[in-house]
């Protein structure tokens, strides 16, 4: 059967010739997480922005294996307590940073725009530090900022867990730890998330080569056996998930991923929780960054800043 390639926007169109492009020009001897840094901010200085610049402030906190980064982007000016969102960045378990464009743009963004304190942990990456690392830094840095909420201003009963791809793996299981151990999390909020990493994970092939996620055991290599791909740790649809905080989960229509969203949200539904859920038609795992010349992601970013708001003022106990 041969499969049609989707009608896409123009400008993602040129978005994957740049891709082809920009990695034809790399160092052939650089490592891995080297190139990805390169052709990631190449692409973002091209095709996207930073609109709403915020206020950076670097953390160090000590955790069991060492010290771990966390970036705060603050609205300039911001005087009292802000809402804050803990938020996981991508990179397929093994790569992107902290200082990587685009993740920098989307901190300084949602802050501003939600004016939230926003905290970005620099997680353990595969394979040199592969599971459980990133879900404990990811649980270090939660304990730690309901711990110093004083002194970070920030609100305690007002703290959003989410992330993206890879983050949205760790943010939903980071949230079902929070549950199991009394930690309380306003809401959640996952975009384009990883959800299970078994091989019979919910994927939609037609779509991976298209992406550039040819399988689910490619996203797994080097972060965990197949095994342990079975555990809710790792894999958070397989888990028990009732009692889970408000959830918003934003999809892409030609990405592999999204079955596995969009079962999240039917099981997390029909588990009780409260959950909504967009398909964002035209869009394909990484569109979201091509804040210039796409519409879609402009669109996907305002809902990101939307939900957000929600979450900061729905009551409590909702």
């Amino acid at each position: 059967m041969t499969l049609t390639s989707p009608a896409l926007d123009p400008t993602i169109r040129v978005w994957q010739s740049r891709i082809a492009d920009v990695s034809d020009t790399h160092d052939p001897d650089a490592d891995e997480r080297t190139r990805s840094r390169l052709l990631s901010d190449r692409l973002f200085a091209e095709f996207g922005e930073i609109p709403s610049p915020a206020a950076r402030t670097t953390h160090r906190i000590a955790t069991e294996s060492g010290d771990l980064r966390i970036d705060e982007y603050r609205p300039a000016g911001a005087i009292g307590e802000l809402p804050a969102y803990l938020v996981l960045h991508g990179g397929a378990f093994r790569l992107g940073d902290l200082d990587e464009l685009i993740n920098v743009a989307f901190c300084s963004n949602r802050a501003v725009e939600a004016e939230y304190a926003v905290f970005c942990p620099d997680y353990a990456l595969a394979p040199m530090r592969p599971h459980p690392a990133a879900s404990l830094d990811a649980r270090a840095a939660l304990s730690w900022l309901r711990e110093h909420s004083a002194e970070l201003r920030i609100d305690p009963t007002r703290i959003v867990v989410g992330g993206v791809s890879a983050g949205g793996a760790l943010a939903a299981s980071l949230c079902l730890w929070a549950r199991d151990n009394g930690v309380p999390v306003r809401g959640q909020l996952l975009e384009v998330p990883v959800v299970d990493l078994s091989d019979d994970a919910p994927w939609l092939p037609e779509y991976g080569e298209l992406n550039g996620l040819p399988s689910v055991a490619d996203l797994r290599a080097g972060y965990v056996s197949e095994q342990d791909a079975e555990s809710p740790a790792v894999s958070p649809l397989r888990g028990d998930l009732r009692g889970l905080p408000t959830t918003h989960v934003m999809t892409a229509e030609f990405d592999p991923l999204r079955a596995g969203g969009e079962a999240l949200v039917e099981r997390l539904a029909a588990a009780g929780n409260r959950v909504t859920g967009t398909r964002h038609l035209g869009s394909l795992h990484g569109t979201q960054s091509l804040l210039q010349g796409y519409r879609g992601a402009r669109l996907w970013h305002r809902e990101v800043v939307s939900v957000l708001r929600d979450f900061a003022e729905r009551p409590a106990q909702l």
